[in-house]
């Protein structure tokens, strides 16, 4: 199934804690700015350029022909390691042959939006690079990542989290990293907007079946890592009819409260919590259908709903009056995701927020037409 590779990474000689950023969607404008000043260098000025895409083209030119970026001799794996809040999660970079849903070898769980795709293409094709990894998740990783031989080691803070990066180029364990995978399906953590643009772009550019650019830069993380965290998204309605029929709460802890382990979410509007029953399995799916979708009618869910990990937030958005209702999730079921994926069905947009985000600008993937990886 998951063809997973050793690959010759694009990656920084300096120190990395200055130059490495959280992944571009998250960022807002002023993180931009911040990263931005703390070295010229930063991949923001690569990941995030403003629609100068061009400008981020010769950017990264000029950085790797002045030896700021460098070209791995030999394909290696990056083990990655981050240490967080007590925990401790391993993955792997590498490169993923990048193939259509249909084939069911990449599994997908959310919907995408067309402008993400059309501004992560446009740099594609002006760089002709993967910047930032996609991020997947696989079964029975974890033991193999634990016995990675030793390598050239590179260890950086970053948003109050250890980070280190091991290079391994041993052949033999980079061959089971990949015979494992070969065995199963990959499912997409985070990254769906991306992985499609680069399979566009990769259908664009062309190249044998061995080429750099039939692949991604991918991270992989074991599905049953005890690192892996998911919180949930709540879902912030700028206009529409009031919902009606939930239990009332007395407030926004008690409803956030109610929601794990139960088929419900919570409702904040005019000054209001309710607890909302639904029926069916997995109430992110169920809020959008059974709630969501009839308040929205025909408009557009990407022009309607705003989307925050901060339930406090999405209180005092509709206390200020920019939307109208707040819709509540606990953390979603990785087990019902995996689920879901596997039927081929897809969950609403900003279903799983996977934490902490891997670091951007740890290793960059040149997209070559006429190389291999």
């Amino acid at each position: 199934m998951a063809d997973v590779r050793a690959f010759r990474a694009l990656r920084y000689a300096e120190e990395l804690g200055p130059v490495v950023a959280p992944p571009y969607d998250v960022l807002t404008e002023d993180q931009v700015a911040e990263l931005r000043s703390r070295s010229p260098h930063n991949v923001v000025w690569l990941t995030r350029p403003g629609g100068d895409y061009e400008g981020a083209a010769r950017r990264l030119q000029e950085w790797t022909a002045d030896g700021v970026l460098v070209r791995d001799d030999e394909p290696a794996m990056y083990l990655h390691r981050t240490e967080f809040d007590g925990r401790v999660r391993l993955d792997v970079m590498a490169v993923l042959r990048l193939v259509p849903y249909a084939e069911r070898v990449v599994l997908p769980h959310e919907l995408t939006h067309r402008g993400p795709k059309e501004d992560r293409l446009a740099l594609l094709r002006a760089t002709g690079t993967c910047l930032e990894p996609l991020w997947f998740l696989a079964a029975g990783l974890r033991p193999l990542l634990e016995a990675a031989p030793a390598g050239e080691e590179r260890s950086f803070t970053f948003a109050g989290e250890r980070h280190l990066l091991r290079r391994v180029s041993d052949p033999s364990w980079v061959s089971r990293i990949g015979d494992l995978l070969a065995a199963q399906p990959v499912l997409i953590a985070d990254g769906h907007h991306r992985y499609e643009t680069t399979l566009a772009y990769a259908q664009e550019v062309g190249g044998d079946g061995a080429a750099a650019a039939r692949f991604t830069l991918a991270l992989l993380t074991d599905l049953a890592d005890p690192g892996l965290v998911i919180l949930p998204t709540h879902r912030l309605l700028r206009s529409g009819v009031a919902v009606t029929g939930g239990e009332p709460a007395g407030s926004l802890e008690e409803t956030l409260q109610a929601l794990p382990g139960q088929m419900a979410v919570g409702t904040y509007r005019d000054g209001r919590f309710q607890v909302l029953p639904l029926e069916g399995a997995v109430p992110v799916m169920e809020l959008h259908r059974q709630v969501i979708d009839n308040v929205l009618g025909r408009r557009s869910a990407e022009e309607q709903l705003a989307y925050t990990r901060d339930a406090e937030e999405a209180v005092r958005w509709v206390d200020s009056g920019a939307g109208v209702a707040a819709f509540f999730l606990a953390a979603p079921d990785l087990a019902a995701v995996m689920k879901v994926a596997r039927e081929g069905s897809t969950m609403p947009q900003k279903t799983t927020y996977f934490h902490p985000k891997p670091p951007s600008g740890m290793v960059m993937h040149r997209l070559d037409a006429a190389t291999t990886p």
